[in-house]
Parts: structure tokens; sequence; C-alpha cells
């Protein structure tokens, strides 16, 4: 057995930890109050990962869920403290070399809001039926559907509007204007 390869990142309420595992399947995850245990088998080689982290803080087993995708494992760890940051993954401080920090979805304290919770509450929403119990699902799940669906949630309505043809310019740009001829 190996480690899986994961990426981990804080915010106010939670934790979050993905395994990065294609193809998992045999998955089991299990939470304690002080450590969590993956294994699963993935890939088309049938590689068995095997990761045992000893937390840095203690969470709520209850609240916390994973779900999993072709890609990836991905648990939500419900911090038992709420708002105490955690500055490292694992209780111990030696550096492992299968857990690194997602710098992509770290977020500073003072940005954060209500959204953990919201955030928390849609990944039980956008899982696929095989991790929802039927009252969960009142319709088929559909992959393309989902995928819409979790675009949508990422948000940029606050996007500024990038279409020059109304601009009080003109709609010619400065590229627009003849080339001169080659001598």
């Amino acid at each position: 057995m190996q480690p899986a390869a994961a990426k981990w990142y804080d915010r106010r309420d939670f934790v979050f930890i993905e395994f990065c595992v294609e193809d998992s399947k045999d998955l089991h995850v299990h939470f304690d109050k002080s450590k969590l245990d993956f294994n699963c088998v993935s890939g088309t080689s049938d590689i068995k990962n095997q990761n045992t982290v000893d937390l840095y803080g203690e969470i709520d087993p209850k609240e916390s869920k994973h779900r999993r995708t072709d890609r990836s494992v991905l648990c939500c760890l419900r911090k038992a403290e709420p708002g105490k940051a955690w500055p490292r993954l694992t209780k111990d401080k030696t550096r492992s070399n299968c857990i690194s920090v997602d710098f992509n979805n770290w977020k500073d304290w003072e940005d954060d809001s209500d959204e953990d919770l919201n955030s928390f509450d849609k990944f039980s929403e956008l899982s696929p039926p095989h991790t929802q119990t039927r009252a969960q699902r009142p319709h088929q799940w559909q992959p393309e559907l989902h995928h819409q669906q979790m675009m949508n949630n990422m948000g940029g309505d606050d996007l500024p509007d990038l279409d020059c043809a109304d601009d009080e310019h003109g709609s010619a740009d400065s590229d627009d204007e003849k080339m001169p001829d080659l001598e």
C-alpha cells in the first residue's frame, strides 16, 4: 500500500482535504475526533492507497463528510472548535511528502464569512446519488446539470462587462486601422 497524494486548506469552521486518486473504488473513509483514516483502490492498475492522518485539532466526526468524484475524494471536516485556525493539518510538526497545502483554495480569514456554512450545505446537495439518501435526490442525478450547478455556485456575477463594442469611443479598435504597404 502507498499513501495517496493529498491537498488541504483551512477555513473558519472546516478543514478540507482532497485525496488525489483517480477512478477510486472500494473507498473507506473513517472520521475520528482526532484522526482520519482513508483507503481505496485507484487507477486502472488497482493501486492500493492508505492514509492515516493524526489531525492538528479535533473534529466533529458525525458532521464531517466526504464526496467521491472520478478524479479525487474530497473530505470536509467540521472543526470541533469553530473559528480556531489550524496552522498545519497534522498534529506532528514534521512535513509529510504526500500532503501539501492547497494554495488555490486558501483564503484569508478576514475575507471569510458565512460562505463556509453555505459551502458545507452545498457539499451535500451536489453529491452524486450513490452518496445521497432518496429524500435528498428528488430527481435523477445528471452529471452535466451537476457541473452546471457547481459552476453557477462559483459566482462571477460581479465581473465587469468586457464588451468594447458599445464603447463611447466608437467600436473600432486601434488595431483595426489599415496596415501600411510593405516597401
